[in-house]
């Protein structure tokens, strides 16, 4: 294996680990905006639920709890830790070839 192979496959597996974990950090912080009650005027917090209901478009709304809270943090939770796994996984492969 070239030198110079593994060091873009290396790159290029921070560049999706640092991906994955910017998209489950926006996931996150909406969350703990949900839960803390954010103002939802706020510029700051309109751009980050927008970003988030983007990101968790698939599984937004996929569970359906009676708590309204427990519908926020199972489904952008769930689109967390699915672009947290699939991200760290895809880099981990990147990383061995």
């Amino acid at each position: 294996m070239s030198p110079t192979r593994n060091s873009h496959g290396s790159t290029a597996a921070r560049v999706i680990v640092v991906v994955a974990d910017v998209m489950a950090a926006i996931l996150g912080l909406w969350i703990l905006m949900y839960l803390l009650d954010a103002n939802r005027a706020n510029d700051l917090v309109q751009f980050i639920h927008d970003a988030a209901r983007w990101l968790a478009g698939w599984s937004h709304d996929l569970f359906t709890f009676d708590e309204d809270w427990a519908r926020v943090v199972a489904g952008y939770g769930l689109a967390a830790v699915v672009y947290l796994f699939i991200g760290h996984a895809v880099a981990g492969r990147l990383r061995r070839y």
